[in-house]
């Protein structure tokens, strides 16, 4: 399994001989000036919720690829009304898909289209593929539903937003990191704008003083699983 950053909370994720784009914010992203999306690969698009900021460029990258959007039922709906594929999804619910199984969470946070319209309640991913599971947090708060994904799956790699104001900061990261069992994180949801803009630093030293690893990657940079 090999995940790319593309800023804010984009990821790019290849898996099971499939190309995964979750929550692309690419293009109106100028920290992600030099990531092309008409570049990119996509079998699936995952949504966590409906915000501008994490949809902008799903309808141009799944018109081009005819990639699969997978969200909950709302937003999955939304954009079959537009003609594109979806699969909806709902908390709690699971799906075996031919990359892996993926599973739609709880998580605290809001869900609008930026026309306005509802998005649902929003969710985070948990995937398991490639006999590895990875869990994507989406935008939330700290919740103590997190403790519940490890009863299930135990977790190679969390990734959690950290930018604080609209989400979890990087203490709450560090504590949701023990409610799913996981120790190696991929921070994400920070810089974009001023309001989530962090100490680099810090960050990575408090995850360590815990006996944990954050790993923030330039955008366009991937790890392996």
């Amino acid at each position: 399994m090999e995940i790319t950053y593309y800023g804010h909370a984009a990821l790019g994720i290849k898996v099971g001989g499939k190309h995964i784009i979750v929550d692309p914010f690419i293009s109106g992203n100028p920290l992600a000036a030099h990531i092309n999306i008409e570049d990119l690969k996509a079998d699936y698009i995952l949504l966590t919720h409906a915000h501008g900021d994490h949809v902008l460029d799903v309808e141009a990258i799944a018109k081009r690829t005819n990639a699969v959007i997978v969200s909950n039922a709302e937003i999955a709906g939304y954009y079959a009304a537009k003609g594109f594929e979806a699969h909806p999804m709902n908390h709690g619910g699971s799906w075996n898909f031919d990359f892996g199984k993926v599973k739609y969470v709880n998580a605290i946070h809001s869900s609008s289209f930026p026309d306005g319209t509802y998005g649902g309640n929003p969710g985070g991913f948990v995937i398991e593929g490639e006999h590895k599971n990875i869990y994507i947090a989406g935008d939330t708060a700290l919740t103590m539903d997190m403790k519940l994904i490890p009863m299930r799956t135990k977790l190679d790699l969390a990734i959690f937003p950290i930018g604080d104001n609209f989400t979890m900061d990087v203490e709450d990261a560090i504590l949701a990191s023990d409610f799913v069992e996981c120790d190696k994180i991929l921070g994400y949801h920070y810089d974009t704008f001023g309001y989530i803009k962090i100490d680099h630093k810090e960050a990575i030293q408090k995850f360590f003083d815990k006996g944990k690893d954050l790993m923030l990657l330039e955008i366009g940079d991937s790890i392996e699983l």
